[in-house]
């Protein structure tokens, strides 16, 4: 069970409760006669930080030692999309951050609820060599304290560990591509039916190609995917499509942001268009729209053909796609030789006090 410390001298000061964790007790020092034998004091910490209360600058230096830590978890992005957040941080004796797990949150209420950020697909536990905790069931324990319901996605490849009582997991799934074949190697991934059809756009007297957007292009590929997936479709209303903007602002000021699209050649009418975001891992496919023309026309295989050609060979580097729950985009994505990869999404929910309706 976690504790929260000076609670009362916190908000006299004016300042949130801090929440740490129960394993930094005091030295344990048992006598024996005259002489007094004091075990050493753990040197880090779990503590529940508010974003006030945060470190960016050591943020970022945590997740820079993180190996393959995903750019979900880097301050800029979560700026992008959360705007504010939580954390449960393991602090080094300097005050360095060791490990972290961040904890987007939004008041709503019935209470403090923990979210999954709008085009965030992961966040979990953020390890380094250095980190002394280790199991995420430490970490969950501080944010049940804070908050009363939480939903969170993990990274892949993260082995669903035993989770508290009250929290439960599911099973989601995403398409992986290894970039480190060269692109002939990656298009015999291809199905016989996508490599005719990039062979049947060659043979044109003007074949169609992807080609690079600007920001205002991106805001073109907004409006045009607003156009067929409105709030019925996807829950998002037009102030949902700022933390995306926000987003494509930011990667482009780091050079990550690739923004693609494919226009007919005679008219330069927009076919379709997607945002791909690079990291240190790999390549991200973060948004799409397309036409019905360039549904037809078979645009979003371009670009997708395209961005693979200029990622492959590339060892160690992964094309997430990003999706594939619908088993209609998954097959599509497996068309281009790409695997289904499953990660965990874990819920915390409270007794069910409210009605229904009052739900997230």
């Amino acid at each position: 069970m976690s504790s929260i410390s000076s609670t009362k001298n916190h908000h006299e000061e004016g300042k949130s409760p801090k929440i740490t964790s129960p394993a930094v007790a005091p030295a344990f020092s048992p006598t024996f006669g005259a002489a007094t034998f004091c075990l050493p004091p753990p040197t880090t910490v779990l503590h529940l930080l508010r974003f006030a209360e945060l470190d960016l600058a050591r943020w970022e230096a945590c997740v820079a030692a993180s190996p393959g830590a995903l750019p979900y978890v880097q301050a800029w992005w979560l700026r992008a999309t959360a705007g504010r957040w939580a954390a449960v941080v393991e602090l080094g004796p300097a005050g360095e951050y060791r490990s972290l797990l961040p904890l987007p949150t939004k008041w709503r209420p019935w209470g403090r609820v923990g979210y999954q950020p709008l085009f965030t697909q992961q966040l979990g536990l953020v390890l380094t060599p250095a980190s002394q905790y280790r199991e995420l069931a430490d970490y969950l324990l501080l944010a049940k304290k804070y908050c009363r319901h939480f939903y969170q996605q993990l990274p892949t490849g993260v082995a669903l560990p035993a989770l508290p009582p009250a929290f439960s997991a599911t099973e989601r799934l995403t398409h992986h591509l290894a970039l480190g074949p060269d692109y002939p190697t990656l298009l015999q991934g291809y199905t016989a039916e996508y490599r005719r059809r990039l062979r049947k756009n060659q043979q044109l007297p003007q074949p169609l190609g992807a080609t690079e957007g600007s920001g205002a292009e991106m805001e073109e590929l907004i409006r045009l995917f607003q156009t067929y997936r409105g709030p019925a479709d996807t829950g998002l209303r037009a102030r949902h499509y700022h933390a995306l903007r926000r987003l494509v602002q930011a990667a482009q000021v780091r050079g990550v942001a690739e923004i693609r699209q494919v226009r007919q050649p005679t008219t330069g009418e927009l076919l379709a268009g997607a945002l791909f975001v690079r990291h240190g891992s790999g390549v991200i496919y973060l948004f799409a729209a397309v036409t019905p023309a360039g549904r037809a026309a078979k645009a979003p295989m371009l670009l997708l053909d395209d961005a693979l050609r200029r990622h492959a060979g590339q060892p160690g580097q992964v094309f997430d796609f990003e999706g594939g729950n619908l088993p209609g985009i998954g097959r599509f994505f497996a068309n281009f030789g790409a695997r289904p990869v499953l990660y965990a999404a874990l819920t915390l929910s409270p007794p069910n006090w409210f009605p229904s309706w009052m739900r997230l």
